[in-house]
């Protein structure tokens, strides 16, 4: 299996619905140890919600056990928050050689309804947390047992604010297109310890949070009709995991299943 013996620290695991989730469960299923991060207050004030709340019930959701997957809570708006969680990676399962950054803030703000507060905080989130977390990831990463697993790897994730505007979610839009821009460079910063850095953007994906007019109308710019699922993320994530991978660095991969965003 591609990320057999892997171990992996997964962030924005809340949702049983959601892509992080998708990833953990498949990292678990193809035989790595995965800790995965989740902060169940964000997901409470949006209006998808949070069905996964304390280490029991996450552990038992991915099918695994305390062996295989841990879970831990955290608020990455906290400056302290990365290096606290991949030292409870570490701890829990030794160095971590897999990082998958799936966690964001959303927000729906536009231009009128911008505050100096909301900006702060997504760049806080989706990106300082982001960078803090690579940083912290290359300091506990041993290149000699990296190359034992097949070498360090990290994903970042990212919107289609690169191939079209997202005029109604301005502070998501800018971190997102800041991680996507953050991605070659930080390849560059770590290439020559044999980790890879790339970045995933998911396409539309079903994950229970679009009404039923948006679910439809999307679909009818998706050639295959239908949203990508969680899993299909999945899927992207574990490709660059894999050894088949080991020469793709720097890049963004577009998986958006052929999206029309002019058909309406």
């Amino acid at each position: 299996m591609p990320v057999d013996g892997r171990s992996a620290l997964v962030t924005g695991v809340s949702r049983t619905k959601g892509i992080g989730f998708a990833i953990a469960r498949r990292l678990v299923a193809d035989g790595a140890r995965v800790f995965v991060h989740g902060y169940p207050p964000h997901d409470e004030e949006m209006s998808w919600g949070s069905d996964l709340q304390g280490s029991n019930t996450v552990v038992q959701a991915l099918g695994g056990d305390y062996d295989r997957a841990d879970h831990a809570t955290a608020d990455l708006a906290q400056p302290d928050a990365p290096a606290a969680l991949l030292t409870a990676a570490r701890e829990c399962y030794g160095m971590v050689d897999t990082l998958v950054v799936n966690h964001a803030r959303s927000s729906t703000y536009g231009l009128e309804q911008l505050t100096a507060a909301e900006l702060d905080l997504c760049w806080a989130v989706n990106v300082r947390a982001t960078l803090l977390l690579v940083q912290e990831f290359a300091a506990q990463y041993d290149e000699a047992a990296g190359r034992e697993r097949g070498g360090g790897r990290v994903v970042l994730f990212t919107s289609g604010q690169h191939l079209a505007p997202m005029s109604g979610e301005i502070p998501y839009a800018a971190t997102k297109g800041a991680l996507q821009q953050l991605t070659l460079t930080l390849s560059d910063a770590l290439v020559d310890r044999g980790i890879t850095v790339n970045c995933v953007n998911p396409g539309p994906t079903d994950t229970g949070w679009a009404d039923a007019e948006l679910t439809a109308q999307v679909g009818r710019a998706l050639p295959r009709g239908r949203w990508n699922t969680p899993e299909e993320a999945a899927s992207v994530v574990g490709l660059l995991l894999g050894d088949d991978a080991a020469t793709i660095t720097g890049n963004t991969v577009d998986a958006e299943s052929g999206f029309r965003r002019w058909v309406r």
